[in-house]
């Protein structure tokens, strides 16, 4: 079972103390104090064999994230601190329907009837120069946690963010646990396609040139500890309803190289349009090497062409994209947006992966190497979202998102025929 100390009475007592602590010490200036009412429904609705043997898994939870960030202390070094608490429970979801990444799962498969956690980060300002240490969110193109279930991903480890040049953004972090979507508590595991490292972390630096200006870009370099080196830059151009944007990555396997050999190049290209209500996007992207392109971290791809179930990143794989959003307000509904997009990937080729390496083992049971993937796989992927957000009155801020997702792939491919309904409905609580 899963431990369920601290309470979610506890939890929000933690937050409603650090506020009192703040206010006392004096760095409340500044300070924020938020909880968000999350409840979600996910459904899976598997057309083809999944791994897990279910063809439908469906779970219902409702969730409570509150996040505290304090102002700093007056003086050349200011302290402050940062701290978040999450409490989920089960709505609906028995044994056969559950793994949606909603809920964790008990060894008999079950999901659990609700989970919590805790934590935080502390934090020093000099001039225009931040240092935190702890359980934190982190947003950048080499590791990024996501929030796209229930629970936020975290991490722990430390992040430095330094603005001290006029239109340049210096990042730099290390970090050792990672707390999945679905878990209670962080540990020191990072989890990709086929690259998993169990020991050390991940650290990296990176610079984002003229972040404010029209026209910008950043570079990246991280390292996973013997697993990889991995870089990245991107050009990007945004004014007048016009967006055009360019990525790239290069990974390179290092040290004990524990996914095996890896010499990859991914890039995407995009250009958004925006006219009246209406834009239109146009995205390009190509993997080229034997492996897929890889990462750690649920969002740490910053690729065109990585969407709401599929990442268009096999080996060898080229993909484009169209996309469409539409802004109802202009048609007398103010706060409601419709958005639809097509991705479609093809010549993927993943037999020619180091066979040993994580992307093609040992198979002990036929006596030959298992590539993840074929030769000549295709797949393509449908999604549709509606959302409403409340504009005024007691509900205000309130919003309702329903999406549908549906993907089908070839046997090369590897992936899953599926479609995914999802319903998100999200509330700022004030205090």
């Amino acid at each position: 079972m899963i431990d369920r100390a601290p309470s979610r009475l506890t939890l929000l007592a933690l937050l409603c103390g650090l506020s009192a602590t703040a206010a006392a010490e004096g760095f409340l200036d500044d300070a924020k104090t938020e909880v968000l009412s999350r409840n979600f429904y996910l459904s899976n609705d598997y057309r083809s064999h999944s791994p897990s043997g279910k063809n439908y898994k469906q779970e219902w939870a409702q969730g409570f994230i509150g996040t505290f960030s304090s102002g700093f202390t007056p003086g050349a070094v200011g302290f402050g601190v940062d701290a978040h608490a999450f409490y989920g429970l089960k709505l609906d979801g028995g044994k056969g329907h559950s793994g949606t990444g909603l809920l964790p799962v008990d060894s008999d498969g079950r999901s659990e009837n609700d989970y919590s956690s805790a934590g935080g980060a502390l934090k020093l300002r000099a001039s225009r120069t931040t240092l935190a240490f702890g359980e934190m969110t982190v947003e950048t193109p080499v590791f990024d946690t996501s929030d796209k279930r229930l629970q936020p991903e975290y991490a722990t480890g430390f992040l430095l963010n330094s603005r001290e040049i006029d239109n340049l953004n210096l990042v730099a972090g290390h970090f050792t646990a990672f707390k999945n979507q679905d878990s209670s508590s962080g540990k020191g595991d990072f989890y990709g396609y086929g690259a998993n490292t169990e020991a050390g972390g991940i650290s990296f630096i990176g610079a984002d040139l003229f972040p404010d200006s029209a026209f910008g870009g950043a570079l990246y370099a991280s390292d996973l500890s013997d697993t990889w080196h991995q870089y990245y830059a991107n050009l990007h151009f945004k004014q007048s309803g016009v967006l055009l944007d360019a990525n790239l990555y290069h990974t390179r396997d290092t040290g004990r190289a524990l996914a095996g050999a890896i010499d990859n190049t991914a890039f995407s290209l995009s250009g958004k349009y925006a006219f009246g209500p209406h834009a239109l996007l146009l995205g390009w992207q190509r993997i080229n090497g034997d492996t897929p392109f890889d990462f750690v971290g649920g969002d740490s791809i910053y690729l065109a062409n990585s969407i709401k179930y599929a990442d268009f990143n096999g080996a060898h794989e080229r993909s484009w994209q169209v996309r469409y959003d539409l802004d109802l307000g202009a048609f007398g509904v103010p706060g409601l947006g419709f958005m639809t997009r097509y991705v479609s990937g093809s010549h993927i080729d993943g037999t020619h992966a180091p066979q040993g390496g994580a992307y093609n083992p040992f198979d002990a049971d036929s006596g030959e190497f298992q590539p993840q993937q074929g030769d000549g796989g295709k797949h393509w992927e449908r999604d549709i979202d509606l959302k409403y957000v409340v504009q005024s009155g007691t509900a205000k801020d309130l919003s309702v998102q329903l999406s549908h997702v549906s993907h089908r792939a070839n046997d090369a491919q590897a992936g899953d025929d599926i479609d995914r309904i999802y319903v998100v409905i999200q509330y700022p609580l004030a205090f």
